[in-house]
């Protein structure tokens, strides 16, 4: 056995395992990679050495109290420990950030230093500095932090998420789970994401580009190395569906943030709702999109620039509102006092209107209405009486299977106006039914809880 075994010696062995080691003698299993790929690496690698000096590692520390006494332990000894004082905790959460200035202004979410006692940035190299919060907005989750260095820091370039496209590539990087400088790659999935009930004012781009909790702040990049956006959420039910924060949006945010220290939004004035198919075609639009003027408030740059209830918003300083919820965007992103100029639809017919913004005033109201004596009336699949307080019918019952129901009519409903007529009471109403015709559609304004709103469903 021991000649056996000596037989083979230590070096046969070693040549023996290094024999699929890549050197001069052994070519790689792919000798030439397309050159596609060696390029696009090559990319990846570049963005990464370029960027990542300028991604930060954000630690924010917060003191809790300790949590309440049991309920039994109170029930017994409640009364002697109920008045002292509680220990505290310390809780640290992990974020990214990336500097947008060379004199240390950093860009981060604004839940990453939430309710923060104490904020820590960890730069690249391992420098550690205190970090202070500049300013914060929890309607679009954006947050600038301030570091003071000695020397001039790596700031990054920010790109135009305007321009973005579906499939482009996309590169996230930041400190997920702690895990410092990671890279992951993917694509744009999507750009204009709304109605994710993360923030009120929602314009996010999606990414299938890994997110995980710590990314939250960190940039997104394009293959030019430049910010597009700011990552901040993923669907935790998914894989591959994060969202960021267009850095068109935050930039603007951050730009206010820094000279003020508070984000002032555009105001219009005008309670505004989707189109749905009827109500375009009701309204004489070609196509579903733009949003729809339900109701015009008192004073506001909409009434004193002329806009009317019923009017179809289409485009804002040349820019096309897609929906009700891009148009809400466009105009809180617009600056106090600069004149813009709306196209619009009015029965049927295009229209530009010129508005000057104004700040936005949440005590605005609604005007009320002139009372009158109104009769009974039916017709729609509605049964309606008059409102005690005004024009206008009060919906009593509706047909459960009718259209009206269909469409959304509830009981407790005020109808103001049938097809765009003025209806005061309910002799009105069912004067304006008898001139519908079978099959086509019946625009109902109505109001509710203070609301107003346009509804569309065909005549039966």
């Amino acid at each position: 056995m021991a000649l056996a075994m000596s037989g083979c010696s230590g070096e046969d062995q070693l040549s023996r395992l290094s024999s699929s080691n890549r050197n001069g003698r052994v070519a790689p299993p792919v000798e030439k990679p397309a050159s596609e790929l060696v390029s696009t690496q090559r990319a990846f690698i570049e963005v990464s050495a370029k960027v990542t000096p300028s991604v930060v590692n954000i630690r924010a520390a917060r003191i809790s109290s300790a949590e309440e006494l049991g309920s039994l332990f109170e029930h017994f000894f409640g009364d002697m420990f109920r008045d002292r004082p509680r220990p505290q905790r310390r809780e640290q959460s992990l974020g990214s950030g990336v500097l947008i200035s060379e004199d240390g202004y950093i860009l981060t979410n604004e839940h990453v230093v939430k309710g923060a006692a104490e904020i820590k940035v960890k730069l690249s190299d391992q420098r550690v500095y205190d970090g202070t919060v500049v300013g914060v907005d929890p309607r679009t989750d954006v947050a600038v932090l301030k570091i003071d260095a000695k020397e001039k820091l790596p700031a990054a370039v920010l790109g135009d998420s305007d321009q973005l496209q579906v499939g482009q590539w996309a590169l996230a990087i930041g400190n997920p789970f702690g895990l410092e400088r990671t890279l992951t790659v993917g694509v744009i999935s999507a750009t204009g994401r709304a109605n994710v009930g993360i923030e009120d004012y929602e314009d996010f781009v999606q990414t299938d580009a890994s997110i995980n909790p710590g990314n939250s702040g960190g940039p997104l990049l394009n293959i030019y190395g430049e910010v597009i956006g700011i990552n901040t959420a993923i669907v935790a039910s998914g894989q591959g569906i994060g969202f960021a924060i267009p850095i068109n949006l935050a930039q603007l945010i951050s730009t206010q943030l820094i000279e003020t220290g508070e984000v002032t939004r555009g105001w219009l004035g005008v309670s505004i709702q989707p189109l749905s198919p009827e109500l375009a075609e009701s309204f004489g639009l070609d196509q579903v999109t733009g949003a729809l003027v339900n109701q015009v408030l008192a004073g506001s740059p909409a009434e004193l620039a002329g806009i009317k209830r019923g009017d179809v918003l289409l485009r804002i300083a040349g820019r096309k509102v897609r929906s009700a919820r891009e148009l809400r965007l466009l105009v809180a992103n617009t600056p106090a006092g600069k004149t813009v100029d709306l196209e619009l639809v009015r029965n049927g017919k295009p229209l530009t209107i010129s508005v000057t913004i104004a700040p936005r005033d949440p005590e605005q109201t609604a005007t009320s209405a002139v009372p009158t004596t109104p009769e009974p009336g039916k017709g729609l699949g509605l049964s309606v009486g008059p409102n005690p307080e005004g024009p206008g019918v009060m919906v009593d019952a509706v047909v459960p299977q009718g259209a009206a129901a269909a469409a959304g009519v509830r009981p407790g409903d005020l109808i103001l106006s049938i097809n765009r007529q003025q209806v005061n009471d309910p002799a009105a109403f069912s004067r304006a039914v008898s001139k519908i015709h079978k099959g086509k559609n019946v625009v109902l304004l109505i109001e509710r809880e203070g609301a107003t709103l346009y509804l569309a469903f065909p005549a039966d």
